[in-house]
């Protein structure tokens, strides 16, 4: 299944642990904090300044 923008990230990581290291290389350190639960991938990189395109492209290798 492609990782999308829209998934949330506690979806993410519930479904793909291991996706965890690739959101922390990414700046995104508060992955295990209750807001992140119900942020999409989308509203993340918003927030922290990351490249959407960049994030989803490392996610799906």
């Amino acid at each position: 299944m492609a990782i999308t923008k829209d998934m949330l990230i506690g979806e993410l990581l519930r479904e793909n642990p291991e996706k965890a290291e690739v959101l922390m290389r990414f700046g995104m350190g508060c992955i295990g904090c209750p807001s992140a639960q119900m942020e999409s991938l989308e509203q993340a990189a918003q927030v922290h300044g990351i490249d959407l395109d960049e994030l989803l492209k490392a996610l799906n290798e």
